[in-house]
């Protein structure tokens, strides 16, 4: 209200505040924008949030009736001219084509010859043409610099986990190991005592929480606290301010500093564990020295010794700045969904009208009109089967005159289940006796942050927890909430959270690759050189790099897997079933899908049903009940039929019921009914 009152000159916002200004009466003060600025660009580029947001920015400039002016911001994309695409977005017109400038190599497959023109296939037969906007790219050329380290704080990381001692008793756990992190905590706290401000990024929130709580003991005091997605967004603000002020030397992050804190007065940033990808490295080690012409030091703690091999490929593509390939998604139809339904309960729309209108956005520029029509049926309650007549339709269609009109609640379902981030049926944390309703826990209760429902269901009240840096009792746990109260200075234990994992991408992959088959082709001296000259080792972390690869090779006959050789072992486990291990440094986002198409080839030819585990280094298939050495060809899936396996298994899978049930819920077929409450 007080927007509608007094607009903004200047609105910082995000895109989800954006969709929901669009759906509002608050729209209208939007009709004067003649500028829309895109910070960090790169990191919606590649996701669903980016695409809902292409489309929220082609429905700003139908409101304003003029053309906005599009600046896009990052210091980590590429290639631009794809970046820039998704940006501009294109005409919404459609002209003739003057000329057949381009060839087909196959359906599906398009290849533009001028940066302003893509021929869709469904125009192509018929010399149709979009034309992107123009886009004007400026491009420094510059690279940050950076100063880097990879500080190895072991010894001879071959050791650790050996074991260093067997208790004997009723009252033993077990044999006692070696491990790094005794090492880790006092090589962090030396580092913090000795800098003003220092950011630690860490790959996962429960690993954030630990890592605080045991910087805190060592010191005596807090240091440290840790920041992720998981605190609520007042407690991360005030954390950030306390880093800011200089009152908290130390912050422990995810990925939600990843981009999220602007000043110079980080002057050290330490990565645990290579960062998930080149770019996402460029932009962390990027928040120490972050004004004009200042150096950005950074230290890399790897975990273990594949670990090291990757924090040195990473460390020389960082300087090189070679960050992965940005590509926006085609065509998702959730995302899309949801924004019909928004557009629609604002004003009446002719169906043609709005399939022009949200193909000006780039993910949609290649969208038929059969998938727009089959999208509008799914809305309009024109479902495929009667499993399906409990849902409700979210808008008509008028079929004659083609005018599409919202169903009574339309807007309400649209507001209350705005944006892409998907409901993971996570706890909220908030403290007990503040605001109204169930002990004193409901609207306008203070909110501390979230727990997975895992976690949830294995605490009761009484016990305490970290969260935060910060310890908290349980005093109830209603349906959809966990109310606590502070708890300070008593131990508690750590949280967990079950989230998707950042995979490696492929190209990093390739990188890590090539450079242990570069390292595998040179004279010791020279790859020792090479390692501490252009990789930012120091002698003995080199050296023990080089004992890891020669010990891999001679593990298994002298073969190591690199960017062009996949190793594939074959042994028995404990239980005497046979396993296969197929190692490449591809990344899970290559491995994920193949182990799926072997488990659909080996139940295919051998009639077995077959286990398999995946990481960034490869993945394991178990094979049960069988007395025969497994034929290593099950495991080698020829590329023509490879997409076709993966689509026969993938229904079965675990991960796709979940995938399922969140575009389901972006698409508004199963939306929430109550908005910030756990469905």
């Amino acid at each position: 209200a007080r927007m509608l009152r007094h607009p903004a000159d200047i609105l910082i916002t995000t895109p989800e505040s954006l969709f929901l200004m669009l759906t509002s009466n608050a729209r209208e003060t939007l009709r004067s924008v003649h500028t829309v600025i895109v910070d960090e660009i790169h990191a919606l580029v590649p996701t669903k949030r980016g695409a809902h947001m292409a489309l929220s920015l082609e429905r700003l400039e139908a409101l304003t009736g003029h053309p906005v002016q599009r600046i896009g911001l990052s210091a980590t994309q590429r290639p631009l001219d794809e970046v820039a695409r998704f940006l501009g977005g294109a005409s919404r017109g459609r002209q003739k084509a003057e000329g057949r400038r381009q060839k087909k190599a196959r359906a599906g497959t398009l290849k533009t010859e001028d940066a302003g023109e893509l021929v869709h296939d469904e125009f192509a037969a018929s010399g149709g043409r979009t034309t992107w906007r123009p886009v004007t790219i400026v491009d420094t050329g510059e690279r940050k610099q950076l100063s880097l380290t990879i500080d190895v704080p072991v010894e001879d990381m071959a050791r650790l986990g050996e074991t260093t001692g067997i208790a004997s008793g009723p009252a033993a756990q077990g044999a006692t190991r070696t491990s790094i992190w005794s090492a880790i905590h006092p090589r962090l706290l030396a580092l913090v005592r000795a800098h003003t401000s220092t950011l630690i990024f860490v790959n996962s929130r429960r690993l954030a929480e630990r890592l605080a709580g045991a910087i805190n003991e060592l010191a005596g005091e807090t240091i440290a606290r840790a920041h992720h997605g998981s605190i609520a967004r007042p407690q991360r603000i005030e954390i950030e301010d306390q880093l800011k002020s200089g009152a908290l030397p130390a912050l422990v992050a995810t990925s939600s500093l990843e981009l999220g804190i602007d000043m110079g007065a980080i002057d050290l940033v330490i990565q645990i564990e290579a960062p998930p990808s080149v770019a996402s490295g460029m932009q962390r080690i990027g928040r120490a020295g972050h004004h004009v012409g200042a150096i950005s030091n950074g230290v890399i703690v790897p975990k273990y010794r594949g670990d090291l091999v990757a924090c040195a490929a990473v460390a020389k593509a960082m300087h090189d700045g070679k960050v992965e390939s940005t590509r926006y998604p085609r065509n998702p139809l959730d995302v899309l969904a949801q924004q019909l339904v928004a557009m629609v309960s604002v004003d009446e729309w002719d169906a043609g009208a709005l399939f022009d209108a949200v193909r000006g956005a780039a993910p949609y520029a290649e969208l038929s009109r059969s998938a727009f029509d089959g999208l509008l049926d799914m809305l309009t309650g024109r479902y495929p089967s009667d499993d399906f007549a409990d849902l409700r339709p979210r808008l008509t269609w008028d079929r004659v005159t083609g005018l599409l009109t919202a169903r009574e609640g339309a807007k309400r379902v649209a507001i209350t289940n705005a944006g892409t981030i998907p409901d993971r049926g996570l706890y909220g944390v908030y403290i007990a006796g503040a605001g109204s309703g169930a002990a004193g826990a409901g609207i306008g209760a203070a909110r501390v942050g979230e727990l997975d429902e895992e976690m949830v269901f294995e605490t009761k009240p009484g016990e305490t927890f970290v969260l935060g840096a910060s310890t908290w009792r349980i005093e109830e746990v209603t349906h959809d909430r966990v109310l606590v109260s502070p708890a300070p200075g008593e131990p508690g234990k750590m949280p967990f959270w079950k989230a998707d994992a950042m995979a490696r991408p492929i190209e990093f992959g390739r990188t890590i690759g090539a450079l242990v088959r570069a390292l595998r082709g040179m004279p010791p001296a020279a790859a020792l050189d090479r390692l501490t000259r252009e990789h930012d080792l120091d002698r003995q972390a080199a050296e023990t790099l080089l004992r890891y690869l020669q010990d891999q090779a001679s593990a298994t006959g002298g073969i190591v897997p690199d960017d062009r050789t996949v190793l594939i072992e074959r042994v028995r486990d404990d239980l005497g079933d046979w396993r296969v291990s197929v190692l490449t440094p591809f990344g899970g986002r290559i491995h994920a899908p193949w182990a799926m198409a072997v488990v659909d080839r080996v139940r295919e030819r051998r009639g077995l049903h077959v286990e398999t585990m995946w990481s960034d280094d490869g993945f394991v298939v178990r094979f049960p009940e069988t007395d025969e050495p497994p034929d290593p060809a099950l495991v080698l899936i020829d590329p023509d039929e490879a997409e076709a396996l993966v689509v026969r298994q993938l229904g079965s899978t675990a991960m796709f019921a979940a995938k399922f049930r969140e575009a389901a819920g972006r698409a508004l077929l199963l939306p929430r009914r109550r908005p910030g409450r756990r469905a």
